[in-house]
């Protein structure tokens, strides 16, 4: 017998990581990109996901329990699935034939061992439509995108489709369910950007083949390598989010690639030779939510970038493939963030903080001190997609030590450490994106493959500190 509510959902530990990030329009942008914009989002969406099945608008259920989910966007989900559990969804448009891609939205705390969702037309045992493996994302309500293709011989149109629990290790719950989707085409159609495996094979191969270089004696051993860099730039661009459309965003703050805008590519990052950061091979795009102080911008006197490990064993830990691409923080939190709180601006330096502003959400400065934010990206990765539909599902951060399951490649472990030239006022800043709390970073990695290559295995595997240049 399962165990009630009260008692499944008392063991779960709850780690809440922010999803998908949603751009806020400025209020500059001309009629004609904003018109482009909407356009360009409805084709996104006509494409990619034509249906979107939310999954407590189920017309029957046999042991489930419809809870509120604190994913982006708020809505319910479907939780305490175990083994044998069912979802109906009546008149589920397939579409036409051709491919389609299914995407599955869940969370996994993993306590009750691992299975998978059986998407089924007709019936509990008719076809097989589509699976989803389920394995631990970081809690019950830290939730990813799986995705999968249909089979090739599924039904189109309006079907009956029942969403089945299969889970052999145990019969305890394994998966809260937020939503599906159905779309038409591949993985690529969907939002997801798969990796090239002729040229991630050919860096893995150079990446594993380079010698490393023993760290001398006295080396402090903490895996790190880092890219010091200056403020590059600004614009209403956002060429994750919005690519190809010049102002659709709010104001961003570039670092790195001086060539940065809304029709960057990876291509146009790897031609360009222009960077403000250091080394001169990390040709990368980063950038953050502007910082305003009594309505004028107050730009980043320096960030470093650091590359590191949080891992147990750092020795797996492969370099990006070029052009990855990932978010961390929401721009669309807008909450109260009062000292003490997680993620927030703080002071470093003689004197430290003073105080609060007013309002309680942002730190005084000792004249002497300065205003900094660190922002730590996911650091475990599918193995699979550069890019995913909230720039954030082909990632996850690890919360044991280790990567596995749904995310099991080791990847570099990327912060952002920002210092501002600026003690602040009682009256508090502003972000382009809204509050203290909607900070937010965007990278897309475009290192030389050796230079990068050579600083993951020296500095990262070897688990030794390295400076700017990589070396010891």
């Amino acid at each position: 017998m399962r165990a009630p509510p009260s008692f499944a959902h008392a063991a779960r530990k709850e780690i809440l990581v922010p999803n998908v990030r949603g751009p806020v329009a400025a209020a500059g942008v001309a009629a004609a990109t904003l018109l482009a914009v909407a356009a360009a989002m409805a084709t996104d969406a006509d494409a990619a996901t034509p249906v979107t099945v939310q999954a407590e608008a189920f017309a029957a259920q046999s042991g489930a329990q419809v809870e509120t989910t604190v994913d982006a966007g708020g809505g319910q989900d479907v939780g305490y699935l175990a083994d044998g559990d069912w979802l109906r969804y009546d008149g589920v448009d397939l579409g036409p034939a051709g491919p389609l891609s299914v995407g599955f939205r869940v969370a996994s705390a993993g306590t009750g061992g691992t299975g998978t969702v059986e998407l089924r037309t007709g019936s509990l045992t008719g076809p097989l439509l589509a699976q989803a493996t389920i394995a631990p994302t970081g809690g019950w309500q830290s939730w990813t995108t799986l995705s999968a293709t249909a089979s090739a011989s599924r039904p189109t149109g309006a079907q009956t489709v029942y969403a089945v629990m299969r889970n052999t290790t145990g019969g305890r719950d394994f998966v809260n369910i937020n939503w599906f989707s159905f779309g038409a085409g591949g993985n690529t159609a969907a939002g997801w950007v798969d990796v090239d495996p002729v040229k991630w094979n050919a860096q893995l191969a150079e990446f594993r083949a380079m010698p490393m270089d023993p760290a001398p004696a006295g080396t402090v051993r903490v895996s790190e390598f880092n890219a010091s860099c200056t403020y590059s730039h600004s614009f209403k661009d956002d060429p994750i989010v919005f690519p190809g459309l010049p102002g659709a965003s709010h104001m961003h703050s570039f670092i790195g690639n001086h060539s940065t805008n809304a029709a960057t590519t990876t291509d146009t990052l790897l031609a360009n030779a222009g960077t403000s950061c250091a080394p001169a091979p990390d040709l990368s795009a980063y950038w953050v939510p502007t910082l305003y102080e009594h309505g004028v911008a107050v730009e980043p006197k320096a960030v470093v970038v650091y590359y590191g490990s949080r891992l147990t064993d750092p020795t797996g830990t492969v370099p990006f493939p070029q052009g990855f691409r990932m978010i961390a923080g929401d721009a669309r939190l807008q909450q109260a963030t009062p000292a003490g709180s997680v993620n927030q601006f703080y002071c470093a330096g003689p004197g430290g903080e003073t105080g609060r502003s007013a309002d309680g959400n942002w730190p005084l400065c000792a004249p002497g001190a300065t205003l900094m934010f660190q922002l730590v990206f996911p650091d475990c990765w599918d193995g699979t997609h550069l890019d995913s539909p909230d720039h954030k599902s082909h990632v996850a951060y690890t919360y044991n030590g280790a990567c596995g399951g749904a995310y099991p490649v080791a990847i570099p472990s990327v912060s952002f450490l920002l210092a501002y030239p600026t003690s602040g006022t009682a009256d508090g800043f502003t972000l382009s994106s809204g509050m203290a709390s909607s900070f937010h970073g965007d990278a897309v990695l475009a290192w030389d493959n050796a230079a990068q290559g050579h600083r993951v295995k020296n500095c990262i595997v070897q688990k030794a500190k390295c400076n700017t240049a990589g070396t010891f």
